[in-house]
C-alpha cells in the first residue's frame, strides 16, 4: 500500500497544481492590491519548484500535518474531522439500509427465479442501476423534502435541541435518512445480482441435492446451506462498499446539503483550496486500498477455504 501510496500522492500534487487559477484568485477586485497578493503567493510557496513543494506538502503529511485550509483558515486535518464524523453515520446507516434492502430481494429473486416475483426484482435493479444519483437524488428531494414534507432538506440536525439528548439523536437520524434511502436504493442493484446469479447457480449444487435427498425442509436448505455459499460474493465487495461510503457522496451529500467530506470536496474545488483537496483525494485513495484489504479479511472469515489456502 505504501508504493501506492507514494505514486498516488504525487498524481494527486501534479493534477492539483494543474487546475487554473489559485486560491487567492478570488481575491482580486478592482480595489485589490496586486502586490499584496503576490506576497501570500510567496509566503505560500507558490512559486518555489513544484519539486520543493511535493517534498515539504509529503513530509508533512507523514506527520499528520496536511496543512492549513486557504478558504477557511484552519487546519486541514480539523477541517476533514469535522466532517468525517458526518459522513461516517451517513455511512453506517446507508450500508444497514443497503443490506436490508438488497439481501431479501436477492434471496427471493434467486429462489423464485423466472416468477413475476423475480422479474419485478430484476427491472427494479436495472432501473435504480440507470437512474443517474443526482437525478434520483433531485426526485426524492422534491417530492419527499418539499412537496410531501416527510423528511429535512439540509443540514444535520435541529440546532433547537442540545447536544447528546434523546430529541438530538433522533434529529440527526432524521436528517440522515433520506439521503442514506436514496444512497441505499442506487446501491442495491450489485448485490441484488450477485445473490441471485449465486443463489440460483446453488439450486444445482450436489450438496443441496443431497441435503434435499436427505428430506431437509427447504427453508433450511436455503438458510443453512445456499444462502451462506451465495454470500461469498457479497462479503468480497463488502470492504470496497464501506470504504467507498466512508469517502462521502459528492453527488447525495451536495444536493441534500449534507456538511460531510463529499460537499466538501465540491467546495474546495470551486474555490481551489489545493491543500483541502490534496488530503482529500489521497485519502479517497487510501480508502479504496483499506477497502480491498477488508475485503480479504472478510473473504478468509467467510471462506475457511481461503485461510487453508
Amino acid at each position: 500500500m505504501i508504493p501506492q501510496l507514494l505514486i498516488l500522492s504525487l498524481l494527486i500534487f501534479i493534477m492539483a497544481k494543474q487546475m487554473p487559477g489559485d486560491p487567492f484568485t478570488g481575491l482580486i477586485t478592482p480595489e485589490s492590491d496586486a502586490n499584496r497578493i503576490e506576497e501570500l503567493r510567496e509566503e505560500a510557496g507558490f512559486y518555489d519548484p513544484w519539486y520543493v513543494q511535493y517534498a515539504n506538502w509529503i513530509i508533512g503529511v507523514a506527520q499528520g500535518d496536511f496543512g492549513k485550509s486557504y478558504t477557511y483558515k484552519v487546519p486541514v486535518a480539523d477541517l476533514i474531522g469535522e466532517r468525517a464524523m458526518n459522513t461516517l453515520w451517513l455511512s453506517l446507516l446507508s450500508v444497514v439500509l443497503l443490506y436490508l434492502i438488497a439481501i431479501p430481494l436477492g434471496v427471493l429473486a434467486g429462489r423464485y427465479q423466472d416468477t413475476l416475483v423475480d422479474k419485478s426484482i430484476v427491472l427494479y435493479s436495472f432501473v435504480s442501476y440507470a437512474i443517474p444519483t443526482f437525478v434520483l437524488g433531485l426526485i426524492f428531494l422534491f417530492l419527499f423534502g418539499y412537496q410531501l414534507g416527510w423528511f429535512p432538506t439540509a443540514g444535520t440536525v435541529d440546532i433547537k435541541y442540545e447536544e447528546s439528548t434523546k430529541a438530538y439523536i433522533w434529529s440527526k437520524i432524521y436528517h440522515m435518512l433520506l439521503p442514506a434511502i436514496t444512497y441505499a436504493v442506487l446501491g442495491t442493484t450489485g448485490v441484488i445480482q450477485y445473490l441471485r446469479s449465486e443463489i440460483i447457480d446453488s439450486k444445482s449444487m450436489d450438496y443441496v441435492r443431497t441435503a434435499r435427498s436427505k428430506g431437509i425442509p427447504i427453508r433450511k436448505v436455503y438458510s443453512k446451506h445456499i444462502f451462506r455459499n451465495s454470500l461469498l460474493p457479497i462479503a468480497a465487495f463488502f470492504g470496497f462498499t464501506i470504504t467507498g461510503l466512508l469517502g462521502g457522496s459528492i453527488f447525495i451529500e451536495s444536493i441534500f446539503g449534507y456538511p460531510g467530506m463529499g460537499q466538501l470536496f465540491m467546495q474546495s474545488i470551486s474555490s481551489r483550496d489545493y491543500s483541502v483537496i490534496t488530503a482529500l483525494v489521497l485519502l479517497f485513495g487510501f480508502l479504496t486500498l483499506l477497502g480491498s484489504l477488508l475485503s480479504d479479511i472478510i473473504m478468509s472469515i467467510v471462506d475457511p477455504r481461503i485461510r487453508i489456502d
